[in-house]
């Protein structure tokens, strides 16, 4: 019995998700639980493994569709086996039978259609196709009319020569567009209106030379435009909210660095022997944070400011950690952190960052965060403004190490400071206890050893 392959669904937040890759062709065997296809939401790209074992019989959505979730994407099935009762409710809108698309591919005569229409109908029909032959998804006739360009003079990607929705964004970059009240004549020329638009006063001139194109083709492009990917427009969208819808303040302080790198350096030369992991320094400011965040006084940091005027304190320490990825910023979090050893926490922390670089890392695992880090220190950052991630009402920032000077028993001496930038959402914290929040974490840091006793 055929099986549908559905686009899953990754999150209440997640409403659908781009095909990004498909690992099988239709037609190929596959295994129940061997890759199938790879799919990227506005976080994260994953790979979905094949729910059955059989042939991939149909296909219904082609690689850069963005499709909505638990809809039919494909069928898993014996060859000849019918799929027709699997075809996408999106897909059932198109204009004509499948049986028909090859119909309009070339206008040779009557008696060769049999044999020419097959193949060469993917690359013909979009041309100039009359309206009601050119297949295109609700999507993409939705974007096209919003733009004002006619979908028919797409080049289609989609399953069965469909028009999808990136078909009609790179129509829309790239190709001939009318203004609304020239669409009716146009014929998929440019024309004199602004970019190119071919408008009310091309409908009677007579078509441009051919001989003028090539010249236009030689001119080198002085900029390159670049959609941005899920991820990034996630990214510019949230960072953009919080600023929009936030009262950010930012406090900075230093603290005296010496004690914890000389015991990250006793646990380096001792990992192997103890079977440790590879504790770094931001692993312990990690665990410091998530002992002084647990404290009563601190509880406003360590919370939601939800809509409402409510602010949801969390009993349990939640940190989210900022991953640079080659996608963007990613956030996972380490879960009722407070509740674990240094060890643990060192290791969950490398666990989530390594996912999060190879693009595996699973949507639920960047949720819940009550409250973020972000370590620029690599980076030679000696201070800088984070972005609270909303609805936290703090993100901690962690600078480099810098060697700076004090006095100890009259006498100047050099010691090496780190700095930790706090932002917190006024509405929620005051300059007071945040203020305090700093001087506890900058006080613990710098008598680690004791605070390991607690």
């Amino acid at each position: 019995m055929a099986t549908p392959v559905l686009m899953p669904n990754v999150g209440i937040s997640v409403e659908s998700c781009i095909l990004t890759e498909w690992h099988k062709k239709k037609g190929e065997e596959v295994k129940e639980g061997e890759i199938l296809f790879t799919y990227e939401t506005d976080k994260t790209t994953t790979d979905e493994p094949a729910p059955a074992s059989g042939t991939l019989i149909d296909v219904f959505f082609e690689e850069g569709a963005e499709i909505p979730i638990m809809t039919n994407i494909a069928v898993i099935g014996n060859p000849g086996e019918s799929t027709k009762e699997f075809l996408p409710d999106m897909l059932k809108g198109a204009d004509a039978p499948k049986a028909e698309a090859p119909a309009p591919a070339a206008e040779a005569p009557k008696a060769e259609a049999p044999a020419a229409a097959p193949a060469p109908a993917a690359e013909a029909a979009p041309v100039k196709a009359p309206e009601g032959e050119v297949f295109a998804s609700p999507r993409a006739k939705a974007l096209a009319k919003k733009a004002g360009v006619d979908y028919r003079f797409a080049t289609p990607t989609g399953a069965e020569g469909r028009v999808c929705e990136a078909d009609v964004r790179r129509l829309i970059e790239n190709g001939p567009s009318a203004t609304y009240a020239a669409a009716g004549a146009f014929a998929g020329e440019a024309g004199s209106g602004i970019g190119g638009k071919f408008s009310v006063a091309d409908i009677d001139k007579p078509a441009a030379p051919a001989a003028a194109a090539p010249a236009k083709a030689e001119e080198k492009a002085e900029y390159v435009d670049e959609k941005m990917s899920g991820v990034r427009r996630a990214i510019a969208k949230n960072m953009l909210n919080s600023l929009a819808t936030t009262a950010q303040l930012t406090n900075t302080s230093s603290f005296d660095a010496t004690e914890i790198m000389a015991f990250r350096a006793k646990l380096k030369a001792n990992a192997e022997t103890l079977g440790l992991p590879n504790i770094t320094l931001n692993d312990i400011i990690l665990y410091a944070v998530s002992r002084i965040l647990a404290k009563p006084e601190h509880a406003n940091l360590n919370a939601h400011l939800l809509e409402g005027d409510v602010l949801r304190k969390f009993s349990g320490v939640h940190l989210g950690v900022a991953v640079d990825t080659e996608k963007g910023l990613l956030v996972p979090t380490i879960m009722n952190a407070d509740k674990k050893t240094l060890a643990e926490i060192s290791k969950e922390a490398k666990e989530l960052a390594k996912a999060a670089q190879a693009g595996t890392l699973a949507p639920d695992k960047m949720k819940g965060a009550s409250f973020t880090i972000s370590n620029l220190g690599s980076f030679g950052i000696e201070s800088f403004t984070p972005v609270i991630n909303p609805p936290q009402t703090g993100i901690l920032g962690v600078n480099t190490i810098t060697t700076r000077v004090k006095v100890v028993n009259g006498e100047m001496k050099p010691y090496q400071a780190m700095a930790l930038s706090l932002t917190y959402d006024h509405r929620a914290v005051d300059g007071a206890p945040a203020s305090r929040f700093l001087k506890d974490l900058c006080t613990a840091l710098e008598n680690f050893s004791l605070l390991l006793c607690k």
